[in-house]
């Protein structure tokens, strides 16, 4: 296995100097934004963890499993997560039958382009280190749909995940009889969720949007924080062709009198997001301003953090996970959690930095940047766009010493495959297409074509079945001494990332 390479160790003393040109950085934006600032208040400081949990598999009871199969078909049968009708107008009428269950715990909020599943486990971590009762809700799932709703850190377990869903189906019902449209197969997901956290019950539930922010089916909660994630084109036929208008739907999640944590944001979906915070007077913390990363470095297994939170300094911070992109998604998750306790507001000084240690050494997120198998190493990644694609291309070639890597990409039809492709271009030394089995799922000589124009045609192999895709790209990382530390990639979709896991024999 290639392993991950050291680099030169930070001096701590450098720190206020570090954060020092972060802010300088931060602060060379456009004008316009020092307007809509002055209207805008911000927050500057006065001053055991649940373990990861594996991804699960199919139960090991028959009869269970028969149950799970079930209800998995049954909600196949409702509009898929790409079929929309945009508004929050059945999810309110189910909850409103349900009691509104919703209203039973305060609920962190997340939207965003990139990060949010990684940031919500974080999120996770961090509460229940600090003794909290949590509810995670994350979407899509990579091989088992009841991983989109976790208690306690862990995924809900089938038995409980089809209980809950019978205990909703009389509601849900109800509801499609009164509706134009049936409840989607997001909506029924998002009411199971937001019940099986009242029932738990759970202190806070972190969750994160399916698709914009203002018409997503979570967006029935009164959310104390928002959380917004970097912001990049994606599903751009629904949510806006710039980072402008992506950002007016995703601002949706900011209620009044909220916190709201901003991770680095293009201008323009900067000043809309700001914009939305001054009409209902929400408290903003921005990073690279409020907050933000000091330093990092590569360690084995991970990286060694120095995070600048609204309470001040949390050094010595060890995160098991790859890549710029994930050290900045742990100081979005650092500051949501502080803004959720009243830190940089009510309350000063930092968390007890111990424990936010011993949190962020306990996260994992499968799927990202992943190694699932060594001689060679097999990494997976579930980079679905260009942004995406980019943060995982620095971080693998940061962390890791490849010789040689060998990418195998299966993306879906509505994607900007061409940017992702690109994105990959300069550390695939080969590519292999494939496709997943979704009907979403972009077929293998589309992709190829394209592919072809993007690496030209000696680099380009197609193989439609991922079993067939997979072996070729070991097979092309092992084929001469002089690549023994070459590597494979598995990247293009959350399915394909999940099928492959699988085929890999990763539980």
């Amino acid at each position: 296995m290639s392993e991950p390479r050291p680099s030169d160790r930070h001096d701590a003393s450098d720190s206020d100097d570090a954060f020092a040109e972060i802010v300088d950085e931060a602060t060379q934006r456009d004008p316009d934004l020092a307007v809509i600032e002055v209207g805008s208040r911000t927050l500057r400081t006065r001053s055991g963890p649940p373990q990861g949990q594996e991804v699960p598999t199919r139960p090991a009871d028959p009869e269970v499993d028969k149950a799970l199969r079930a209800v998995e078909q049954e909600l196949a049968g409702r509009w898929g997560e790409t079929k929309l009708e945009p508004s929050v107008t059945r999810i309110a009428a189910l909850m409103d039958v349900l009691g509104e269950p919703q209203r039973a715990y305060p609920s962190i909020h997340i939207t965003g382009t990139n990060g949010k599943t990684s940031t919500a486990r974080m999120i996770e971590a961090l509460l229940g280190a600090f003794d909290l009762r949590t509810g995670r809700y994350t979407s899509p799932h990579v091989q088992s749909i009841t991983e989109r709703i976790s208690l306690d850190g862990a995924p809900m377990d089938p038995e409980r995940f089809v209980e809950t869903y019978r205990d909703i189906q009389p509601y849900v019902e109800m509801v499609d009889r009164d509706q134009p449209y049936r409840l989607s197969f997001f909506e029924v997901l998002t009411a199971m969720a937001y019940a099986a956290f009242a029932d738990a019950p759970v202190d806070v539930a972190v969750v994160e949007v399916g698709m914009g922010g203002a018409w997503d089916a979570t967006n029935v909660i009164d959310a104390p924080v928002a959380v917004i994630t970097p912001i990049s084109l994606d599903h751009t036929d629904r949510l806006g062709s710039t980072p402008a208008e992506i950002a007016g739907e995703k601002s949706g999640i900011i209620k009044q009198d909220a916190t709201v944590v901003l991770a680095q944001q293009p201008v323009d979906a900067a000043q809309v997001m700001l914009k939305k915070a001054v009409e209902v007077d929400a408290t903003v913390a921005r990073e690279g301003m409020e907050f933000g990363v000091v330093s990092r470095e590569v360690a084995v297994g991970g990286q060694l953090l120095t995070l600048r939170g609204l309470g001040g300094e949390y050094e010595e911070i060890f995160l098991p996970l790859y890549g710029a992109h994930q050290a900045h998604n742990a100081v979005v998750a650092l500051c949501a959690v502080e803004a959720f306790f009243g830190v940089g507001a009510e309350r000063p000084g930092p968390l007890d930095v111990d424990t936010v240690r011993r949190a962020f050494a306990s996260v994992i997120s499968p799927g990202r940047l992943e190694v699932v198998r060594s001689s060679p190493t097999v990494v997976l990644d579930a980079a679905h766009n260009p942004a995406g694609a980019l943060a995982t291309a620095e971080g693998i070639s940061e962390a890791f010493g490849f010789s040689r890597l060998i990418g195998v990409v299966g993306a879906s039809g509505d994607k900007d495959v061409k940017g992702l492709l690109e994105a990959f271009e300069p550390i695939f030394a080969e590519v292999v297409v494939t496709q997943n089995s979704t009907p979403r799922a972009m077929d293998a000589d589309a992709l190829a074509a394209v592919a072809v124009e993007v690496f030209g045609d000696e680099r380009v192999q197609v193989e439609p079945r991922l079993d067939d895709a997979l072996e070729a790209a070991i097979t092309l990382a092992e084929e001469e001494d002089e690549y023994a530390g070459a590597g494979v990639l598995v990247t293009g979709s959350v399915i394909t990332v999940g099928e492959a896991r699988l085929l890999l024999g990763r539980r």
